[in-house]
């Protein structure tokens, strides 16, 4: 194949394949973002340190590479910067969609009026910016009504996009989608809900060729957290036809004549709305991972192909296997530790685990889809094992918290990101009895920290974020606790006996825990747990007296 020579903008995780492939076809590549130090800069050719919203920066740089060693196309993936990628390639006489379809594709506002011009149905909207104030009083002119989601009309990866059922929720939810936007501009549109899903798509020559129907696992209102997807989709074939169908129509109405498209369609009250087509390849390990797993077609091959005026070549599946992302999350806090990742690896199903975050880093549970802490994706033939891979796999990973963090203890015992439900409600009486009848603490005769046992955890059936049982969690808590030196054995006990805690030396002593760890378990699952122990320890540790950190916990 002829040595070509590619413009990729954005230097992340999802365009290192992109970089990878275009190699394997002996091309050169340069890689163009914002921040210097990047994953896909050290597989570059060349790299340069442009923020991809600098579109006159961009283009310069584009002309200089075609005048001094040539220029044969300009790709992004899993970006919103398509808009930029247009702008560039007209201006450096490359392959590409027209600057309108890319405007079209960018913002959602003009995405939307395209919708409706063409008669596509997509959920109704109004917008709302700086100079047109919201007026509640009047949103039944608009044909719609609470429940609303808001979203900036220029990002992605759900930033800015939550759901509001009432007045003052949609005026704070406005003000924070307006600080996502470049342009200063947010949506305000029915809520719809339902099954969703996502497609990607080459197109070639007015062609539009489907390759990837994957179902979106969304979460934690009043956000939208995918928390994976499992690719191809489990739906009637007949469903997926008319979902083809009009996801089509809706590129063929923004204009998309060459190059991707990537769509999120959702099914309410039994019709099919399309929500959004970005003119690129999905992010989300879609289109660089889950679907080549599935179908062996190399979909980023096809479209860095298109990008510089080339057929994509064959698309049809060549195997067909089920390909199944999940994420894993944390609660908030700074990274102290992480672990689990080898014994998540075992599992000869698992592909890849991604870390999206590090020790040191500053971590909260997930109010849009960069806020997540890792993903693992499993591949199989059989649905059911390909997904039981990918989430046992996330429940092999513990992210542990620094201790006496105030963001952690505000979450865990305060009100901060209130709207999170507790890992666990406890349902049988018998524990419910048991925790209202439990002590915050007692005094222990040991030296160690103890835990007062809920006498039927076992016979509880709720779930964590990340599917583990109270039980399960329970035992982790202890397990992760009690084996790290032999000074800080984690005795369990169901019985103590009470002493009058002003008149004992506490570090002579132990303590047993009652309702104070079972605040922070029942609400941050094993991280909370774990967290309101080490956090003890280190009060214990620096000699302080922990009646002044139980006093505190009680107050919130």
């Amino acid at each position: 194949m002829t040595n070509k020579t590619i413009l990729i903008l954005g230097g992340g995780g999802m365009q290192v394949p992109a970089i990878k492939i275009a190699h394997s076809m002996g091309w050169t590549t340069i890689v163009a973002d914002g921040l210097s130090n990047v994953p896909a800069k050290q597989y570059a050719d060349y790299f340069e340190n442009i923020d991809l919203k600098d579109t006159d920066g961009m283009i310069q740089t584009a002309l200089k590479y075609k005048n001094s060693i040539g220029l044969d196309g300009v790709f992004t993936a899993g970006t919103d910067f398509s808009e930029t990628v247009a702008r560039v390639a007209k201006a450096a006489g490359l392959p590409g969609i027209s600057i309108e379809a890319s405007i079209n594709a960018s913002n959602k506002w003009k995405m939307r009026e395209a919708f409706n011009l063409h008669k596509i149905p997509s959920p109704l909207f109004f917008t709302i910016n700086n100079k047109i104030p919201l007026d509640c009083d009047n949103l039944g002119e608009n044909g719609i009504d609470f429940p609303l989601v808001v979203k900036p009309v220029d990002n992605m990866g759900s930033r800015g996009i939550r759901r509001t059922d009432n007045c003052e929720e949609l005026k704070i939810a406005i003000k924070e989608a307006l600080t996502f936007s470049r342009t200063s501009t947010v949506i305000v549109e029915e809520y719809l809900e339902g099954s969703e899903f996502s497609i990607d798509a080459l197109v070639y020559e007015n062609e539009i060729i489907i390759c990837g129907f994957a179902d979106r696992h969304i979460f934690y209102p009043p956000y939208f957290i995918e928390m994976g997807h499992t690719i191809p989709t489990s739906i009637d074939i007949k469903v997926v036809d008319e979902i083809i169908n009009n996801f089509k129509n809706a590129v063929k109405a923004l204009g998309i004549t060459e190059g991707a498209a990537k769509g999120d369609i959702r099914i309410s009250r039994g019709k099919i709305y399309i929500g959004e087509i970005a003119a690129r390849l999905s992010g989300g390990y879609m289109s660089g991972w889950t679907f080549p797993y599935s179908s062996g077609v190399p979909l980023t091959k096809g479209a860095l192909k298109i990008a510089v005026g080339q057929n994509p070549g064959n698309l049809k599946p060549i195997y067909n296997k089920i390909s199944a992302e999940r994420a894993f999350i944390s609660i908030p806090g700074i990274v102290k530790t992480i672990n689990g990742i080898k014994n998540a690896g075992k599992d000869t199903n698992i592909k890849n685990i991604f870390l999206r975050v590090d020790v040191g880093d500053s971590v909260k549970f997930p109010e849009n889809n960069v806020e997540k802490a890792g993903n693992c994706i499993g591949v199989h033939k059989n649905r059911s094992v390909a997904i039981k891979s990918a989430e046992k796999a996330c429940r092999e990973i513990f992210i542990r918290l620094e201790a006496c963090n105030e963001i952690t203890e505000k979450f865990l015992f305060g009100h901060y990101q209130l709207w999170v439900e507790n890992a666990f409600v406890l349902s049988q009486n018998v524990n419910i009895e048991a925790l209202e009848n439990m002590p915050d603490f007692e005094l222990s005769r040991t030296n160690n920290i103890g835990i007062i046992t809920l006498p039927e955890l076992n016979m509880e059936s709720v779930f964590e974020w990340h599917g583990k049982s109270s039980e399960t969690a329970f035992k982790e808590v202890f397990d992760i606790v009690s084996m790290e030196n032999e000074n800080t054995i984690l005795p369990v006990v169901s019985k103590i006996s009470s002493h009058k805690i002003d008149s004992v030396d506490f570090y002579d002593g132990g303590i047993v825990l009652g309702k104070f760890f079972y605040r922070a378990f029942l609400r941050g699952g094993v991280q909370g747990g774990v967290w309101a122990i080490d956090t003890l320890r280190k009060t214990l540790e620096e000699k302080k007296n922990p009646l002044e950190l139980f006093a505190r916990w009680k107050d919130y």
